[in-house]
């Protein structure tokens, strides 16, 4: 097995190192105010990064899984909200591009927006009621056939840079259909009337995703918004779970990997008064640094793979338990490293302005961020031992 990243990953990295170098010198100051870091998404837009997996015939980069799994690993070690937030255009667009059942106009339209008009697209599936630890999304947004298009109204939660993108991607329940799992996904422009965003993300970490509500009232979109539509959804969103959610995998374990970067300057730059040697020369120290680095580069194996996986085989059974490993071991990992640095950083640590305790809160989101690590542990069981779902007693009693 070949574990060497061929030349254009390599490439890939390098720029991602140099853009996460330059994010990270403003990524305090976006966390501390809660603000869009608009001008790295700029920057994003100008190297390209809007197109960076679009397929190639479509105008698109074509950059695999795992290419962009390493990018955002590297984007996620400068600002992890800029990376959080700016993957949700890969991972709503990207279900589209690789549906089976997506028309091709769809996906010539969003490659259009994308490469030609460089247009930003967030995302929002998500509602009130959604329960990740559950797995069920029930859709409560409503989107009902009018002249010319479509009605939507309803309110969704945690559209990441929903202030900044061109457009967000929604996902309703169309009226005019009866299947319980029928969905219609849309385009709603920034622009568009009845749309607007209520500002309630003021949270723990990631606060530069700003990822707000939206709230929907009676907002006209024209026919050509309507991107997808079924009177089951559920193959749409199980067949494209690597980009849906697999894909913020790599910016929690950039996040891990900035951290234990900033533990190793701080032990090796930090000389208590009295002693001829840095707090790195400590055996304490030097034990906690060697489990961490066998924390990430286990967690890195892991992704890799699974994002391997997925280029090569596809959404099988063995892919997607692939994927919820990922997951799972690295939202662990992400949380463990950055409390380890924040404890061995010591009391200098917890001002705020440090980037210690900047990616500590950071990293606290890594093991709840859907799916969370208890429904990760839950379906990989499932998958270890060969067990069909629908035979096993559901978590809670329903109503």
């Amino acid at each position: 097995m070949d574990f060497e990243l061929g030349d254009e990953h390599r490439e890939l990295q390098r720029r991602c190192r140099a853009l996460a170098a330059d994010f990270a010198a403003r990524s305090a100051e976006h966390d501390r105010h809660g603000t869009h870091p608009t001008e790295n998404y700029g920057r994003l837009r100008a190297e390209g990064f809007l197109g960076l997996t679009i397929p190639r015939e479509l105008g698109g980069q074509g950059v695999d899984f795992l290419g962009h799994t390493i990018a955002f690993e590297a984007l996620g070690r400068g600002c992890p909200s800029t990376a959080l937030a700016f993957n949700m255009h890969a991972s709503v667009v990207m279900p589209v591009m690789d549906s089976t059942e997506a028309a091709a106009a769809a996906k010539q339209y969003l490659a259009r927006l994308a490469v030609d008009e460089g247009r930003l697209i967030a995302g929002n599936f998500s509602e009130a009621g959604t329960t990740s630890l559950i797995g069920e999304r029930p859709l409560s947004a409503r989107a009902r056939r009018v002249a010319g298009g479509w009605s939507v109204t309803g309110r969704k939660m945690f559209a990441s840079m929903l202030g900044a993108a061109d457009y967000c991607m929604v996902m309703a329940y169309p009226e005019d259909m009866t299947g319980r799992y029928a969905g219609i996904v849309l385009l709603v422009p920034r622009e568009a009337g009845g749309r607007r965003v209520e500002a309630n993300w003021d949270t723990l970490g990631m606060r530069a995703t700003r990822s707000d509500s939206l709230i929907l009232e009676d907002c006209r979109l024209p026919d050509a918004a309507a991107l997808f539509h079924s009177n089951d959804i559920r193959l749409f969103r199980q067949t494209s779970l690597n980009w849906f959610w697999g894909s913020y995998t790599a910016v929690y374990l950039g996040v891990a990997q900035a951290a234990y970067d900033e533990l190793r300057r701080v032990m090796k730059a930090r000389r208590p008064e009295g002693y001829a040697q840095p707090l790195a020369y400590h055996p304490d120290v030097r034990r906690h640094i060697a489990e961490l680095s066998a924390d990430l580069e286990a967690a890195r194996l892991v992704t890799y793979r699974s994002a391997w996986l997925s280029d090569t085989e596809g959404p099988t059974a063995e892919t997607t338990a692939a994927l919820y490993r990922a997951k799972y071991l690295v939202g662990e990992t992400v949380s463990r490293i950055t409390r380890a640095a924040l404890t061995l950083g010591g009391a200098h640590g917890i001002f705020k302005g440090s980037r210690l305790e900047q990616l500590f809160r950071d990293g606290a989101i890594g093991p709840l961020h859907p799916p969370p690590s208890d429904f990760c542990l839950y379906n990989m069981g499932l998958y270890e031992l060969d067990l069909d779902p629908g035979e096993v007693l559901p978590p809670l009693k329903p109503a």
